[in-house]
């Protein structure tokens, strides 16, 4: 009798206010398949909406079909310096649980800045 195996993958989410990119890696972090909502969208303002996020989540899920995962981990990733994460990350989470994906774990990945090199515009900033 075969074992009946449960893969598990890792979807990493880049959500800025611009655009939002989903992609499925393994346990390695070897990429699997990525996609965006430039590839599903031609209108730059919809890219980053939770409308085109949930097609996103539907590509990501066919590819993990592909590969028999049906467990994640998901690591969300906004803009460095942004005030939070884009509006497409929730959309893509929600969509997964939707359609049968187990979701083990979820983490925010954000970097942080941390000082950082020296601002241009001297010692009294920069004037118009």
């Amino acid at each position: 009798m075969a074992k009946n195996e449960e893969n598990i993958g890792i979807v990493n989410i880049y959500a800025s206010f611009n655009n939002t990119i989903a992609t499925v890696t393994d346990l390695a972090g070897n990429t699997i398949g990525r996609t965006s909502g430039g590839q599903i969208t031609k209108h730059d303002r919809m890219r980053a909406n939770p409308t085109i996020a949930m097609f996103i989540a539907k590509k990501v899920q066919e590819i993990c079909r592909d590969y028999r995962i049906s467990s994640v981990y998901v690591r969300m990733k906004g803009q460095t310096g942004a005030t939070g994460i884009g509006p497409g990350a929730g959309a893509i989470v929600r969509t997964l649980t939707k359609e049968g994906m187990k979701v083990l774990s979820m983490a925010e990945t954000t970097k942080v800045a941390r000082g950082g090199p020296k601002k241009k515009g001297g010692r009294r900033g920069r004037r118009p």
